[in-house]
């Protein structure tokens, strides 16, 4: 990893490790992040700016079974199926988390459609941090991570995908992702 370096943290959120989404290999999924946080730690240049997303939803999100479609109740804002895994806690910096479902209406699988507290998103904070490779480990590959890692592509960034730090919701979702995104330019490692 070099100074242009970035660690992207998609959804590492506790109902999506054991709560109303739990998903397969979740926890390994934190351990394994937690190590390569800390494995990337104090190099000679400093640390790599670790940027996390975290699905946050009102209580009447359109996602929602109770709306009528397919999602449980899920990181809704305030509650601890929302909150980040704390084991993670000691990498998160507020100015460096962006926020995505907060609109009702309207779902946002991709991390570059959050904010952060400024309003900024995640590609603008990237682009003002003069990364321009980014490494994203999270949940759910098949989905938030799929798409957040789609659009740092379109972006123009080189994007690795760390494989043991993924937690899916199907083995054979996850495969099938794992394949777009390798189609799509991502590095899979």
């Amino acid at each position: 990893m070099n100074r242009n370096s970035a660690i992207v943290v998609v959804d590492m959120l506790y109902d999506f490790i054991d709560g109303t989404l739990a998903c397969l290999n979740a926890e390994d999924a934190v351990e394994h992040t937690v190590s390569f946080l800390k494995a990337n730690e104090n190099h000679t240049w400093g640390n790599p700016p670790v940027l996390f997303i975290r699905d946050c939803h009102p209580s009447n999100h359109c996602s929602f079974k109770s709306m009528g479609v397919d999602w449980p109740e899920h990181c809704v804002e305030g509650t601890h199926g929302a909150q980040i895994h704390e084991k993670l806690l000691g990498f998160v910096n507020e100015d460096l988390t962006f926020f995505k479902g907060k609109d009702p209406s309207k779902e946002q699988y991709s991390g570059a459609e959050g904010l952060n507290a400024a309003s900024q998103t995640l590609v603008d904070v990237l682009n003002i941090l003069d990364c321009e490779n980014i490494y994203v480990c999270g949940i759910a590959t098949e989905f938030c991570v799929l798409n957040t890692v789609e659009d740092l592509l379109k972006a123009g960034f080189a994007v690795t995908v760390l494989q043991d730090c993924l937690a899916y919701v199907s083995k054979d979702g996850h495969d099938a992702a794992l394949k777009e995104m390798k189609k799509s330019g991502a590095k899979i490692v």
